[in-house]
């Protein structure tokens, strides 16, 4: 799984300051792809896990002694590593509501804008300007750009492919029908995160991570471990994320990933627009899979943040998008393991 930074033209701010400010969009892809695909090896190829040998768990004396056998760190790395051989053989194919909701705020950006403004503007009360009389007032106007959309999303997966068809019902509260429709997002385009976990807790890729356990929490009624997943030193270059992720101790089912923005592809661009906010560019990526079908996790919430930090820690949020898949109908979900 990689995630990949890039710019576009397709959908500048056409709503904000009627026409007057238009930076260019840019283009956040999460593709969420197979991890198989990304790795270029085979099943035949994978190295076992107990090569690199799991990592002691970081757990309290306290815990350790109250804790099962079958949440020590060892038993849920194996179990995640079942349930991704699960998921990595699966076929499906369903459908569901996709609603996305996305915000951005332009603030900063205005505000290096409106410093460029020439002298003896009609909009400009600076020095240099004829009717200058004291300290520069700038007054913004500017409020957040709020989009939302709703699709109707086909997935289908059969061998290594997967294949997802929109249809677009309503933009911003108008109904409409566009068949084989493109994402209208100004900010994200992503794809599937259904395969996201085997590139972390697949069993050919767990010796390239240290694995510790961070805590323990519930989601719903479920009891869940947070498992804190870093690169080993010395790791084969990777383009799969990592991060922390929330796995069924009782299934090794995985219900919550953060990842980590270290891998995103061309972050190097938040950097650059952080250096001209002067702050630190924080990304932040989650993804739920609440959505469950013959023990398969489906996603059923993506939500990327786009955020600066001043010195002080005091975060500007930027931009947010908030993608939620609800209705599902599975038509069919199955899957092979081979030993």
């Amino acid at each position: 799984m990689f995630i990949q930074l890039d710019f576009g033209e397709k959908r500048a701010y056409r709503s904000l300051m009627a026409g007057t400010w238009g930076p260019r969009r840019i283009i956040l892809i999460l593709a969420l792809l197979p991890a198989l695909a990304l790795a270029g090896v085979s099943p035949s190829s994978s190295r076992s896990s107990r090569q690199a040998g799991p990592q002691p768990s970081p757990a309290r004396p306290d815990q350790r002694s109250s804790a099962p056998p079958a949440s020590s760190l060892e038993a849920l790395l194996a179990k995640a590593a079942e349930y991704c051989r699960k998921l990595e053989s699966s076929a499906f194919d369903f459908v569901c509501r996709e609603e996305i909701r996305e915000t951005i705020d332009p603030k900063l950006d205005v505000a290096k804008d409106n410093a460029r403004v020439d002298p003896g503007s009609t909009n400009y009360l600076g020095p240099g300007a004829s009717n200058y009389f004291g300290p520069t007032l700038v007054i913004s106007t500017v409020k957040k750009v709020k989009h939302t959309f709703v699709y109707d999303y086909q997935c289908v997966r059969a061998g290594r492919t997967i294949r997802e068809v929109r249809t677009e019902l309503e933009e911003n509260g108008k109904r409409k029908v566009v068949p084989n429709a493109e994402l209208q997002t100004s900010v994200v385009v992503f794809g599937t995160a259904l395969l996201g976990p085997v590139g972390l807790f697949g069993e050919r890729f767990q010796p390239d991570y240290v694995f510790a356990i961070a805590g323990r929490e519930k989601i719903g009624p479920t009891e869940v471990v947070v498992i804190d997943a870093k690169p080993r030193p010395g790791a084969p270059p990777s383009r799969n994320l990592y991060g922390q992720a929330w796995v069924d101790p009782a299934t090794g089912n995985i219900l919550k990933i953060e990842w980590s923005e270290d891998r995103v592809g061309r972050f190097d661009i938040f950097f650059k627009r952080g250096e001209l906010f002067k702050r630190t560019p924080r990304l932040t990526i989650r993804s739920e899979f609440s959505a469950e079908k013959n023990g398969i996790r489906f996603p059923s919430r993506l939500y990327v943040e786009e955020a600066y930090l001043k010195e002080s820690g005091k975060a500007f949020v930027r931009s947010k998008t908030d993608v939620v898949y609800k209705d599902f109908k599975f038509f069919t979900v199955t899957f092979d393991v081979r030993n």
